[in-house]
């Protein structure tokens, strides 16, 4: 049996995260009036439930509001890898920032592991956390020497651990940098606790509640889809993506990147530890279990937002790389998540722009979301409590620039003004009568462009192809059957909705049989 043939029939149809899957989480209902508040939280994922959390364990009245369900976003589709051993990061943030801030940054991030390490052992939360040692390994000459710089840069900042020459795996290698003593957990069973504790604290949470403006003021308030207002004395925008673009642009300093993952019970024993590849395409390593057995999670294979059509195919290269590394015997779970990157690779935390005393912000995690997702919630609390923070300016959203960061800037904007204006005179040649059964792309239809998916039934769902965020066309995204904007990475159901920010209006729905 060939590869491509045990890809074809062990991989499963429908995405589903194993995290979400295996917890059942409570439900709460949409906001149906305008309430007060001491915080509004937007957002509940790891960033904003652990904001939400801690000050509620200050007395604070939290409100927190989802556009969707809680956690069910790039939270809950994660690899849950906690660790500070964020790829090769720490020669670049030496070169960028500094051996100072770069040591920051490593011990903010062990702050936040530490963290989570003794709020399970305080409130006796059952979330499969268990230590493991990190490795990034080379698979060429060319890693080996980045490899090689990055054990350079453990040492200077003191980091436990180094080089080692050989791994546990069946992967040819030419050596590995290792972070001791890291961890791993169940990142939804351990955040469900923290939703029963604001809840029992008095904290209110409301789901199917999108968030579309911000009204500033001495009180600010968030403007839903329905028009309703949540009014406090601060908020924090923990929605992954920021939405709310009259200030600080964020859309132009980030750049959102999708990655997948495949959860497979594999033929040979996992020796454990976590891993992660030099290379590119990343390829990541983890296991937990399912039904007393080890279930491994291979992750990678990331891309910028909207620029793959064929989806399916990064499933297929994770699906290879497993397989030759410890055989497949089966894939009970797939799914994929998207997390935005700054340009100096360091997240965006603490006050929304450098005119805002009572909003915030927590964005920008670059994939490693269990850690900087922690350390901004804690770095959110001490904003809205006004308590010094050693790390608060390395954070900051308004940290000045290095000068090749603005080159970097430049280039990134002038790249999606580009494909604007490209957009803007481009046609398609194809038509509506030339897609397949479950195929989706953007199509000429009354002389106009247009987006279409004709379904698995032969219904055609047709929409409006220009993103509402900025107005660049969309592109077909066909594992998910997504909309999915190679701009500024909004996403969207093949039927308008919106699924990820920073878009927060729907595409327009077309009948394709009306004249146009």
């Amino acid at each position: 049996m060939s590869v491509e043939n045990s890809w074809e029939e062990n991989i499963p149809e429908n995405l589903t995260s194993y995290w979400l899957d295996s917890v059942e989480l409570p439900s709460f209902d949409p906001l149906t009036a305008d309430i007060k508040t001491d915080t509004v939280v937007i957002g509940a994922g790891i960033t904003g439930i652990t904001t939400a959390y801690l000050l509620s364990r200050q007395g604070l009245k939290v409100t927190v509001l989802d556009a969707g369900n809680i956690l069910d976003g790039t939270t809950g589709r994660t690899t849950a890898k906690l660790t500070a051993q964020h790829g090769l990061i720490y020669d670049h943030l030496i070169k960028e920032f500094g051996e100072e801030k770069a040591k920051q940054y490593y011990q903010s991030n062990q702050d936040a592991i530490e963290f989570v390490r003794q709020l399970v052992v305080d409130l006796n939360i059952d979330c499969d956390l268990a230590e493991e040692d990190a490795y990034i390994f080379a698979e060429t000459e060319e890693d080996k020497l980045k490899i090689d710089k990055e054990v350079q840069a453990y040492e200077k900042l003191g980091i436990d651990g180094g080089f080692v020459d050989s791994l546990p795996l069946d992967i040819e290698t030419k050596g590995a940098v290792v972070m001791r003593n890291q961890a791993q957990f169940h990142p939804v069973k351990y955040l469900k606790r923290l939703v029963d504790e604001i809840v029992a604290a008095g904290g209110q949470v409301f789901e199917n509640t999108r968030v579309m403006d911000i009204e500033k003021g001495d009180r600010p308030s968030a403007i839903t889809e329905s028009g309703h207002k949540v009014t406090g004395e601060n908020i924090a925008v923990c929605s992954h993506f920021p939405f709310y673009d009259k200030e600080g642009f964020y859309f132009a300093r980030m750049r959102p990147k999708r990655s997948y993952s495949l959860a497979v019970k594999p033929k040979e024993n996992f020796p454990g530890g976590m891993y992660i590849s030099a290379s590119k395409p990343k390829h990541s390593l983890r296991y937990t279990s399912l039904d007393g057995e080890q279930l491994v999670i291979v992750g990678g294979q990331g891309h910028p937002t909207g620029h793959k059509s064929n989806t399916d195919e990064n499933y297929e290269k994770l699906y290879e790389f497993g397989d030759k590394v410890f055989g497949i015997e089966d894939v009970p779970y797939r799914w994929s998540s998207q997390d935005p990157e700054t340009l100096d690779k360091v997240p965006f935390i603490g006050k929304y722009s450098k005119d805002d005393d009572n909003i915030f912000v927590g964005t920008g995690y670059r994939k490693w979301g269990m850690s900087n997702g922690t350390l901004a919630g804690m770095l959110l609390h001490d904003w809205i409590l006004h308590f010094d923070n050693p790390y608060s300016d390395l954070y900051s959203p308004d940290r000045p620039h290095q000068g090749h960061n603005v080159k970097k800037f430049v280039k990134e904007n002038t790249h999606v003004a580009k494909r604007f204006v490209k957009d803007l005179v481009d046609l398609s040649e194809k038509t509506v009568d030339d897609l397949g059964y479950d195929e989706g792309a953007i199509v000429s239809l009354g002389g106009k462009k247009a987006a279409a998916y004709k379904d698995k039934d032969g219904e055609l769902h047709v929409v409006n192809s220009a993103c509402t965020h900025f107005g660049c066309d969309v592109k077909w995204n066909c594992s998910e059957r997504s909309w999915d904007c190679p701009c500024h990475g909004s996403r969207f159901y093949y039927n308008g909705e919106v699924l990820e920010g920073p878009a927060v209006k729907p595409l327009d729905q077309i009948d394709p049989d009306k004249k146009q």
